[in-house]
């Protein structure tokens, strides 16, 4: 009998980790997963263990700082996932099996002194230098005004990005036009692969405040509608241009906010296509759910509630708000895992 997230894949979802725990990695690998992503906060989680207390005492003897071990010891745990996954990246030439590397969030600090174009400069430096020599390594660039100016430079570069933090259409729109302008300038589009993260729990946090007074019906289904809409425009946009890989959208923030909601709601309400990045407790609750899931993500719900989510909900409004707070979830949790990683030198002292 297959296992509920077996079924999950049978219907032509990619299964990625939320994680780069090394043991949560094979343990998810054994369920079917075929990639992985990183953030600060993960990476903060992991040191916090005191699994790396030897790996971080290394590096303090090495004479390293507490940003330059945060960085090599991020490099190290995205190197063991991809090394578990990069037999599916050659299974499949290149159109699976990566594992997503956050350059520097720092650069979205609000107290970040460069301009918008020097913080691209940057992320196209950091781009280069965190993508040398990896096969299966996706490069993850924020899609803030910075970010988006960068990602012309770094496919150009024959670099794999994954442009996460996006939660509208334009955002998209200017990723996947940049990204696209870019690849045209390699000597080839062979292995040229490409992924947009959309984010969908929390724009259901935002419509509770924000929009609240949308149907019942409607309440806790935005994230789930835009995420599909940006699927549908994604699917149409590059059938046209005939590649050997898929450039697809990444189902981000599929972990539920509502205590009250259905664990599986989101990673249901997408099966089918692309990829989705489940928090390791998600995959838990789907393969404890004992269900069989089915194709859904080319499934909208009624004309009543996409009209109702159209009249009530400013995209424009939305967008800004998300992007303030994400940035602030963005770069806040590389500051504490600084702050981490100097409590760790003295307790190692």
């Amino acid at each position: 009998m297959s296992s509920p997230l077996k079924s999950l894949i049978s219907t032509g979802t990619k299964l990625w980790l939320d994680s780069i725990d090394p043991d949560l990695v094979v343990s998810n690998r054994a369920l079917g997963a075929t990639g992985a992503t990183s953030n600060p906060i993960i990476i903060s989680d992991l040191l916090r263990t005191g699994r790396f207390d030897a790996e971080i005492r290394e590096l303090i003897k090495g004479g390293k700082d507490d940003s330059a071990i945060a960085w090599e010891m991020t490099d190290r745990l995205v190197q063991k996932a991809q090394n578990v996954f990069l037999p599916v990246w050659e299974e499949t030439k290149g159109n699976d099996g990566y594992v997503s590397f956050e350059l520097d969030p720092l650069l979205e600090d609000s107290a970040c002194p460069l301009s918008t174009a020097e913080r691209a400069a940057k992320y196209i430096e950091l781009g280069k230098h965190y993508a040398k020599g990896h096969k299966n390594r996706m490069i993850k660039v924020p899609a803030t005004p910075a970010g988006l100016a960068a990602v012309e430079d770094l496919a150009a570069a024959g670099i794999t990005l994954n442009v996460t933090l996006i939660f509208s259409q334009e955002q998209y729109f200017t990723a996947r036009e940049g990204v696209w302008r870019g690849a045209q300038k390699r000597s080839s589009l062979d292995s040229f692969k490409s992924v947009y993260s959309i984010f969908v729990s929390r724009l259901d946090v935002y419509t509770q405040k924000h929009a609240a007074t949308l149907t019942p019906a409607a309440q806790g289904m935005v994230g789930i509608v835009n995420a599909k809409r940006v699927w549908a425009l994604n699917q149409k946009w590059w059938a046209e241009k005939n590649l050997k890989l898929q450039q697809e959208i990444i189902f981000a923030s599929t972990g539920t906010k509502d205590p009250k909601d259905d664990p599986c709601k989101y990673i249901a309400s997408f099966a089918g296509s692309d990829i989705e990045t489940n928090p390791p407790g998600t995959n838990v609750a789907a393969e404890k759910s004992g269900r069989s899931f089915t194709r859904q993500v080319d499934q909208l719900p009624t004309a009543e509630i996409l009209a109702d989510i159209d009249a009530k909900v400013d995209m424009k409004h939305l967008e800004t708000t998300l992007m303030s707070e994400g940035l602030e979830k963005f770069a806040d949790p590389f500051k504490k895992l600084l702050g981490l990683i100097g409590e760790i030198r003295k307790n190692l002292a």
